[in-house]
């Protein structure tokens, strides 16, 4: 692969050497390219026994399926109906991690939320459990984003904000009011009539936060037309800071003991700069460490010396590093956890297999690393062994479907019913069900990546893979 290229000049055998790639680090994976996608939905939803035990393992996993149960009462779910799905999650620990907190119809999410419903039906399970990252602005692309949809070929405004409004805000911010709009870039009536459609269909009401309004839209859109057989259950980053509070407020728990009350942390901030000084730079990223600060609706880096938490333009922003100070500011909404922290407490310290995209099928593996390497440095042998002996934590499982000419909206109008419409596309091979791969085949880092394998810098054996 050479670097970042134009959707238009990537053809086959650039697919052909993402694959070669992907198959080369994820051998499980290349028996699957000619079988049906439905096969592989299954497989990566069958998760059975792929976990290692510990005191701790058990302490966060059943704090993480308190967890799920209070989002499926929230999204309401009967009391018996909430414990059955965190009986699911007891039972077939997995959950959907790819797609960013979009609304449901938004192409990358709508198809990959489809491929869910596959795994889901066919290991029948009745809830669809998914993490959203909410710690993103409206806009991450031009006019791609929370902010913006695309509905019969026109750009949508989804709350009519001005660009002002968008640009340095994140959509976890509580700076609202937000009430759905799709209107063009200036505001106003609904830019056609797919969008006036559409808008038709989603609340009706305010919200504090953007984030809170995509959720609420998409139990309404979920309700309407995905299989009744099967809940959404979704939450984000401003959840997973009550989670992460919980941990932190029991003075016994991993999080209070080892991560603030230690060297844990020095010890996995250290090996994330060896690891940012070789040949897997760049794949998690050193903008913040273990925590966002919030503020007026923006998310801002923070840093950790000394043992206390400061960033921001406010000088007077410092936490201390300590297990209160930091449940308090969680609780206060002065901090989100990072995507670190976020993954520890709902992936690594429980054992629940993540299902990710280009991006977290690599840097996941590479977090995994991070932490066993501070868990050699301590004594913490059980959780070491622990972490060991997980059967693929973590496999690709957004974008997985991506029809090249797919238009959501026209498929959730005219279908129905969405698991007819997945079973459609089941029937198709993973090779052609992906497409052209271009998430990854655009991504300049996948492009590196690829060198790096060919000059065997990167190799399945290579230390930091060995977490994978």
């Amino acid at each position: 692969m050479s670097g970042q290229r134009s959707n238009g000049n990537w053809g086959s055998s650039s697919a052909a050497e993402v694959r070669r790639t992907m198959s080369y680090l994820m051998p499980d994976l290349a028996p699957f390219w000619e079988r049906p996608l439905k096969d592989y939905a299954q497989a990566v939803y069958r998760a059975e026994s792929v976990r290692g035990e510990s005191v701790h393992r058990q302490d966060a996993a059943a704090r993480f399926r308190r967890f799920i149960e209070r989002i499926a009462l929230r999204s309401g779910a009967t009391q018996a109906d909430a414990e059955g799905a965190s009986r699911q999650l007891a039972a077939s620990p997995v959950i959907q991690t790819g797609p960013h907190c979009h609304l449901l119809i938004e192409p990358d999410a709508f198809y990959t939320h489809l491929f869910s419903m596959l795994g889901l039906t066919s290991n029948a399970h009745r809830w669809h459990i998914c993490y959203s990252a909410s710690t993103v602005k409206f806009v991450e692309k031009a006019k791609k984003g929370p902010g913006w949809l695309r509905l019969d070929g026109e750009a949508v405004n989804v709350f009519g904000l001005s660009r002002r409004r968008m640009d340095p805000y994140s959509i976890c911010g509580f700076d609202g009011p937000y009430r759905f709009a799709l209107s063009s870039a200036q505001g106003g009536e609904p830019v056609n009539t797919a969008a006036a459609r559409l808008k038709a269909i989603l609340p009706d009401m305010e919200f504090s936060s953007a984030a809170e309004a995509i959720k609420a839209a998409n139990l309404a859109l979920w309700r309407r037309s995905f299989s009744p057989s099967v809940g959404l259950l979704q939450f984000d980053d401003i959840d997973v800071a009550d989670l992460v509070a919980e941990h932190f407020e029991d003075p016994a728990s991993w999080l209070s003991t080892r991560l603030a009350g230690g060297q844990f942390a020095q010890k996995l901030l250290r090996t994330l700069d060896r690891l940012n000084g070789g040949p897997w730079a760049g794949w998690i990223r050193q903008t913040t460490e273990f925590f966002w600060g919030l503020a007026d609706g923006r998310i801002f880096p923070v840093r950790l010396k000394d043992g206390v938490l400061s960033g921001g333009s406010s000088p007077g922003f410092h936490v201390p590093f300590e297990p209160q100070s930091i449940a308090a500011a969680l609780r206060q909404r002065k901090l989100v956890p990072n995507l670190l922290l976020t993954f520890l407490v709902i992936s690594i310290l429980p054992g629940i297999r993540v299902l990710g995209g280009c991006r977290q099928t690599v840097y996941y593996p590479l977090m995994r690393y991070l932490v066993a390497t501070a868990l050699e440095c301590s004594d913490d042998s059980g959780l070491l062994d622990t972490l060991r002996a997980d059967v693929r934590p973590g496999v690709w499982g957004h974008r997985v479907l991506r029809p090249d000419d797919g238009y959501p909206f026209r498929e959730f109008e005219e279908c129905g019913e969405m698991s007819e419409l997945a079973a459609h596309y089941g029937n198709c091979s993973l090779e052609e069900a992906s497409g052209n791969l271009f998430s990854f085949a655009s991504d300049p880092i996948w492009a590196e990546l690829a060198a790096h394998i060919r000059a065997r810098r990167i190799h399945p054996a290579s230390p930091e893979w060995q977490w994978a």
